[in-house]
């Protein structure tokens, strides 16, 4: 998956011989060397590239850039379940490999200077580069890469379990150089997604308490650090101006502002005015709302403010009404399928969204991955021994969810869904929903994190009452929120679960059984389903692009046929405002807007505060 990025091993500018198999600890195997690797096919960058397309690499380095973030902290310990992590933590450390954003799957060296990798991918290795330095001028050691695996397996998030879950054992096969073994069975994205690592000083942790918050500044070896801050309120982070890795390929052109601040607001309407006020330069708008009127000020039409719809190739996963099946009411499939019927999409997209959704109805949308139409002979080799284990439909019939050809006329959708409730032993008594055999009555409550969910929420519950059915909603404090769905303390919420154009170990982590009860997990569903687990040991195991499309395709028809949640929307592009202050490359890439390559523009700064100055 790409979350840091991963690859296959594209074996353009690669070596092969036995001296390859000695630095990686097996002689006698062929062993390719390369600068980097890809999913399936070649990389795009060749070996002794200088930098990525959709950079400038001549970006002046300076300026201060001023974000804003909802919530708190109490911690800079990203890495475990405790604590809610400040922003920006991410810049302070190195991978051994980084991510390009205008290739499907691909990784180029950071930390690691070479990979070493077999043919078959049943191991890799990883040699770091001399000149790797954390910023206490110690040089980041083998030993680094094997403590840091070991502690975020053993002592961080459950995530990392299944992400790694697949290394027998991790050795040190020479001064440099590290080796990931793997366990029997194919998983060809293994060696590829260890390249994504961050990697942690074992110095530093020696005699800590890893699994504790902490509010000391960490020790790190990536492009910043943090230089001041002040708890749960602002965080301010400095570009570390000898940073070892500055003239690498994977960053030149990027990591470009002198600092970074981070300001802290309750909520994002509250976020939403201090930006109009000045008080910070950048926002990625995520309210349609907003988009549409809340930006209707001076300084957008004069020019300072500027709004930039970019759009974007990559998946928009899937956003959705997540129903917590571990609750008694949510077992029962005819019951997920039938409340669907109550949310009135296209209602939503005409009065709140102003036209700018669409509908998501796979879990892997804006994509070639999305399973559309009926399975073909590839996905059906797929499917068929599942038969009877699987929803019929999933053969016969494309998914879509239920859609209203008027918006606000949802009448005929409330009796196919009373229908079904009816079909399933749901009866209305007293004017409510209840079983004919418990008298159990049908309500839940949907907690929500912010305020902005409300209107969206609250006429699907006003639809739900037509129904006999009763739903509480409470928005609740983000600390809290994130404890609840950790703890699956939860009937309903909103549930996101982002998607790359390469899924592999982490399907694991959203659908598998062995995720489904482990705290902090991403199993949010609570999903235990002997196929599904099947289906994403078949993505992990895909040989090549069309193997994994084809895979992935199959579990999309029995996530859809679950009904799991109920599908909500996706745009194709990324809203953003910002302050004129900003230059930026001229080449988007497919990934979408990369804000780490901008750059402060001392000219339009200046001339900036100058407009704003005069006005006063």
């Amino acid at each position: 998956m790409r979350l840091i990025t991963a690859v296959f091993l594209g074996f353009l500018g690669s070596s092969i011989g036995t001296n390859a198999a000695e630095v990686a600890g097996t002689v006698g195997v062929a062993v390719a060397i390369t600068h980097g690797a890809a999913m399936h096919g070649d990389l795009k960058y060749p070996a002794g590239f200088s930098h990525f397309e959709y950079v400038n690499p001549e970006a002046p380095k300076g300026g201060t850039v001023r974000l804003g973030a909802q919530g708190s902290f109490d911690t800079f310990n990203s890495f475990i379940i405790k604590g809610n992590s400040a922003a920006g933590m991410g810049f302070m450390y190195d991978n051994l490999m980084a991510g390009s954003s205008d290739e499907a799957f691909s990784q180029y060296g950071m930390l690691a200077e070479k990979v070493h990798m077999p043919e078959n991918r049943s191991w890799v290795a990883f040699t770091l580069r001399k000149e790797a330095r954390w910023h206490d001028g110690k040089p980041v050691s083998a030993e680094d890469v094997i403590w840091t695996f070991n502690t975020l397996v053993t002592k961080g998030t459950p995530f990392y379990r299944f992400y790694y879950g697949n290394v027998s054992e991790v050795i040190k096969t020479s001064e440099r150089t590290v080796r990931f073994n793997f366990k029997p069975g194919e998983n060809r994205e293994l060696p590829l997604i260890l390249g994504q690592l961050t990697v942690l000083p074992k110095h530093y942790w020696d005699g800590k308490d890893f699994n504790k918050t902490t509010l000391t500044p960490p020790l790190g070896s990536g492009p910043y650090k943090i230089e001041k801050f002040e708890a749960g309120r602002s965080i301010t982070l400095k570009r570390v101006d000898d940073w070892w890795g500055k003239d690498l390929p994977v960053n030149k052109g990027q990591y470009n502002f002198e600092r970074i601040r981070y300001d802290y607001y309750r909520d994002s309407t509250i976020a939403l005015e201090a930006f109009k006020a000045g008080e910070f330069d950048y926002r990625a708008e995520n309210s349609s709302k907003a988009w549409a009127t809340a930006y209707k000020i001076p300084n957008v039409d004069k020019g300072l403010i500027k709004l930039e719809e970019i759009s974007h190739d990559r998946s928009s996963g899937m956003q959705g009404l997540v129903y917590n099946t571990r609750r008694a009411i949510f077992k029962d499939k005819a019951v997920r399928q039938a409340l669907a019927y109550a949310f009135d999409f296209e209602w939503s997209n005409k009065n709140l969204f102003y036209g700018q959704y669409t509908r998501t109805r796979s879990y892997f949308d804006n994509s070639e991955l999305a399973a559309t139409g009926l399975p073909g002979p590839d996905e059906l080799a797929l499917l068929e021994p599942f038969k009877g284990k699987i929803p019929d439909e999933v053969f016969t019939t494309e998914y879509n969810p239920p859609k209203n050809a008027t918006p606000g006329k949802i009448r005929k959708g409330l009796r196919t869904a009373s229908k079904i409730l009816k079909a399933a032993g749901w009866i209305i008594k007293d004017k409510k929903r209840v079983n004919a055999k418990s008298g159990v009555e049908l309500k839940f409550e949907i907690i929500l994190s912010s305020p902005i969910s409300e209107r969206i929420i609250l006429p699907f519950v006003k639809n739900l009452e037509r129904l006999g059915v009763t739903a509480t909603v409470r928005t609740i404090d983000t600390s809290q929120y994130r404890r609840r769905m950790d703890t699956q303390d939860f009937d309903m919420l909103i549930g996101v679960f982002g998607q790359s154009m390469s899924p592999g170990n982490e399907q694991r982590s959203f659908w598998g059984t062995k995720a489904a009860d482990l705290e902090g997990g991403r199993n949010l569903i609570g999903i235990k389903d002997p196929v599904i687990d099947a289906l994403i040991e078949k993505i992990i195991a895909a040989s090549s692009r069309k193997n994994l499309v084809t895979a992935v395709k199959a579990i999309d028809r029995v996530l859809q046929w679950g009904h799991y949640l109920i599908p909500q929307f996706h745009a194709n592009f990324d809203r953003i405002a910002y302050w004129d202050k900003f230059g930026r490359p001229k080449i988007t890439p497919t990934e979408g807007n990369q804000f780490v390559s901008w750059w402060v523009d001392a000219k339009k700064e200046a001339l900036l505060k100058s407009k704003l100055s005069s006005a006063q």
